[in-house]
């Protein structure tokens, strides 16, 4: 018996087309783009927290006249993590706490897309936010240092190391952040989630780290700093590039220690990456 659906005679798009366009749709949602003027004020304000240093150092480095930056560039992200990680709790569970709330996510697996692809297009998604985030910052210092007629190979260099701190920055806490929001559909908790699990054990590892430190023992110091997200990526920065730290005396990490930062990192950020798709092969259900 003809009912009156009528077949769908057009394109089909396909996976890549529905991957694309969930990206774009929660790239768009971290900054609170397509959404309420009052959902883009903390993602701007948070932005515009960060950038000002960055600013402020360009204008007193082309006033003055100065020779060198008050920060390296690869430091920078280090040194903004508190207003970073406010931004962080703010999109992270915006991108798929929402869908958890409203059951969407099996609506989205009833199409081309599969698992992967939500997973895929959603972390590369807030990663992608992060970088724009924390990398804009560090374009503005680089700016700057050409205006004040700062060494040109030497700047290009900095901001090399300062964009590649950037993507590790932004992979690692994305990861992290997105895994933790997709355990809770109220937006509120993953918000306070995300929060404690980036400042908690940054705190606790850095408080531990100078008690070890004033006793002597720098080696353990050192290893306490692959405890937190925080203080992996302000040793891989001490590491790769300024040999110095917020770690107890200004430390960077050095020997067997040393090598660990970069293989902790990798293997956090796949094993979180791992627990993201089988969180939605439950949460597809």
């Amino acid at each position: 018996m003809d009912i009156g659906y009528r077949a769908y005679g057009g394109e089909r798009l396909g996976r890549s087309y529905a991957r694309r366009s969930l990206f774009e749709h929660s790239l768009r949602g971290a900054y609170g783009l397509g959404r309420s003027a009052r959902s883009k004020v903390l993602p701007f304000l948070f932005f515009a927290i960060v950038a000002t240093p960055a600013l402020v150092m360009v204008a007193v480095s082309v006033t003055v006249g100065i020779d060198e930056l008050p920060i390296d560039y690869a430091r920078y992200a280090v040194w903004m993590q508190p207003v970073i990680g406010l931004f962080l709790a703010l999109a992270a569970p915006h991108m798929v706490s929402l869908d958890l709330r409203f059951r969407t996510v099996p609506l989205y697996f009833s199409r081309p897309i599969e698992r992967l692809d939500y997973v895929a297009a959603k972390l590369t998604a807030l990663t992608t936010a992060l970088i724009i985030f924390t990398g804009a910052p560090v374009l503005i210092l680089y700016i700057g240092a050409l205006l004040a007629k700062m060494p040109f190979g030497e700047q290009t260099r900095g901001l090399a190391e300062g964009l590649a701190m950037t993507v590790v920055f932004a992979a690692l806490h994305a990861a992290i952040a997105l895994l933790v929001a997709s355990f809770t559909p109220r937006r509120g908790f993953g918000v306070a989630a995300v929060i404690a699990v980036l400042t908690v054990p940054y705190f606790a590892a850095t408080a531990v780290q100078f008690v070890a430190y004033d006793q002597g023992n720098d080696d353990l110091a050192m290893a306490l700093g692959l405890f937190s997200p925080g203080t992996l990526i302000d040793g891989l920065q001490g590491l790769l590039f300024t040999d110095e730290t917020d770690f107890p005396g200004n430390l960077a990490p050095d020997g067997a220690i040393a090598a660990a930062y970069p293989l902790v990192i990798v293997g956090l950020t796949a094993l979180c990456c791992a627990l993201l798709l089988r969180r939605y092969r439950k949460a597809g259900i």
